[in-house]
């Protein structure tokens, strides 16, 4: 939530992450695992300027793998979303390009590509199309079988996606009081680049003392023992930093 949003919610908001997870960019072109993108063409995807996976850029980067001439068919969230919202964040924040053509929002107009719904739609859209290419949660790509690039990180180094990268760019940031934080451009040398927490809203006071007493037993159970289901669902256990803070902050409401 915005300052804006939260400023209207009479009661207060408190946010808290629950869990964290990757987006990635899932592909349909088998034979070829794990190829790697720099930020330049990420970017270009979904301004469609890279429109072939030959194009010069992907193959200098991936210089040990014959690439076919064949065209990149881009897919992208038709709602709106947080995980769009993450995705052109962070474009923004690696091409100034793209940041005045598509900006950052949980909806944008992309200049190329077809749409689906939900993170299910655009990895139906991929798996329908070789060549097709898609920004998806983790355990979307996972689950499915997809192929996920390897992206470059502001340390100019390729970063699979994968449980132990997400932790480690988790592990590096530094947490503000409020729990409010989105890592745009991670720094760390093995950091993997879009990464994002997923909140709990919870007002602030609740009138009701026994639907609150019930409401912090979940969340601390959710906090504690529930992060344990957390990879088997494609998500990413809480650094125990991030948990401390976090029951910190459940202990402010009232």
């Amino acid at each position: 939530m915005s300052d804006e949003e939260i400023a209207k919610v009479p009661s207060g908001v408190v946010m808290i992450p629950a869990t964290a997870g990757e987006i990635v960019f899932a592909y349909n072109l088998p034979g070829f695992p794990g190829i790697k993108l720099a930020r330049e063409v990420m970017a270009g995807i979904y301004l469609g300027t890279v429109t072939k996976w030959n194009d010069p850029a992907i193959v200098k980067a991936n210089p040990d793998l014959k690439l076919p001439n064949l065209a990149i068919q881009v897919a992208y969230r038709s709602d709106g979303s947080g995980t769009t919202y993450v995705f052109t964040q962070h474009l923004s924040a690696i091409s100034a390009k793209f940041d005045d053509e598509v900006g950052t929002d949980k909806s944008v107009t992309f200049p190329v590509g077809v749409g689906g719904k939900g993170n299910e739609g655009v990895t139906a859209l991929i798996k329908q199309s070789v060549g097709t290419v898609g920004y998806v949660e983790y355990g979307y790509a996972k689950d499915n079988g997809l192929l996920m690039a390897s992206l470059q990180n502001k340390s100019g180094n390729f970063v699979a996606p994968d449980i132990a990268s997400a932790r480690e760019t988790l592990s590096n940031l530094e947490l503000p009081t409020n729990l409010r934080i989105w890592p745009v451009d991670p720094e760390g040398a093995s950091d993997y680049p879009i990464v994002s927490f997923t909140w709990l809203l919870l007002y602030k006071k609740y009138p009701n003392a026994e639907k609150l007493k019930a409401l912090k037993e979940f969340v601390n159970w959710s906090l504690a023992d529930g992060q344990s289901f957390s990879e088997s669902l494609g998500y990413v256990p809480l650094p125990a930093p991030v948990v401390e803070k976090a029951k910190a902050a459940l202990s402010t409401i009232e």
